[in-house]
């Protein structure tokens, strides 16, 4: 049986979606307005913020590539968006290790879109441990190994912290 706190989390958590490759702004967006962006669309996971100077410092550590003009574009903020969600379980180390072996594997209008994917089949999995996983893609590489496995263990921490908080 589950209970009422744990219904009302499944409830406030099951419908989270992370936006879609052509849904993020390509127009050029400033840092502020940047990170106003992904927040809002992270709001619903408590814990995966960015800050202006979380961003700033990505960029000085050649995690994401730096602003053109002073403006953020499409595939920067997707980078963000797999960044705020892997944060939550890696060091900056492996951020900037994994960042670098991404880029060398996938371009980015291949790689966001299967991470975003992935992580609704295991988001959808771990707010409701009767949904089966998804087999997404065709390939079984290293790589994609890898990304499951932080995308797993980031989605148990956002969910337990959201969990917790609920408790409080």
């Amino acid at each position: 049986m589950v209970s009422p706190k744990k219904q009302q989390l499944q409830a406030n958590l099951s419908e989270y979606r992370l936006p879609a490759f052509e849904q993020i702004p390509d127009v050029g967006l400033y840092l502020e307005q940047t990170v106003y962006f992904i927040n809002e669309h992270l709001k619903p996971l408590n814990g995966t913020n960015l800050t202006s100077s979380m961003v700033s410092n990505y960029v000085k550590q050649g995690i994401i590539q730096g602003p053109v003009k002073k403006m953020y574009y499409r595939e920067q903020i997707a980078d963000l968006f797999f960044i705020a969600i892997a944060k939550t379980v890696l060091s900056l180390n492996d951020l900037k290790l994994l960042m670098k072996i991404q880029h060398q594997t996938y371009p980015l209008t291949v790689a966001y879109p299967y991470f975003q994917a992935e992580f609704q089949n295991i988001w959808a999995h771990v707010i409701d441990e009767n949904k089966p996983l998804a087999v997404i893609g065709t390939e079984q590489t290293e790589e994609k190994a890898m990304l499951q496995s932080i995308i797993q263990a980031a989605s148990y921490k956002i969910y337990l912290d959201n969990y917790f908080t609920l408790l409080r």
